[in-house]
């Protein structure tokens, strides 16, 4: 029995380390069982390198695009209607999949932005990937 004796007043100071030694005994077994999943190998199959590089095709030459101040579209110099871009767009993915012609507008600064708007939501839809503002 505890009783507490008249010279000593102040609060008891005792660790309780029975708290401390059940994590202890979780935290062993749960490395226990972990430690022979976590030393299996694992065979993985990496590629392995080669001597030559890959060859790059040429790039296609670019498509230049020219919106002047009455908004019509010119491709690569020739006159082209706005319904038709798309179509021309999609042509040229297809043609050049995996290495796509490099997409370079000019436009005048008279040039409605919409049209300009246009311009672009039609090279993201046909995955235009390389696109440069000229002057």
């Amino acid at each position: 029995m505890a009783f507490s004796t008249a010279g000593r007043s102040g609060p008891l100071a005792d660790i309780n380390v029975t708290p401390l030694v059940d994590v202890m005994l979780v935290l062993l077994i749960i490395f226990i069982v972990t430690a022979p999943i976590v030393a299996r190998p694992i065979s993985v199959q990496l590629p392995q390198p080669f001597d030559r590089p890959a060859e790059r095709p040429d790039p296609p030459p670019p498509i230049e695009l020219r919106l002047d101040a009455a908004n019509q579209l010119t491709w690569n110099g020739a006159p082209l209607a706005a319904g038709e871009l798309e179509g021309r767009m999609q042509a040229q993915a297809w043609a050049h999949a995996g290495n796509l012609p490099e997409l370079r507008i000019a436009t005048d600064e008279s040039a409605e932005y919409d049209a300009l708007a246009k311009i672009l939501a039609t090279a993201e839809a046909t995955g235009m990937q390389r696109i440069a503002f000229v002057r």
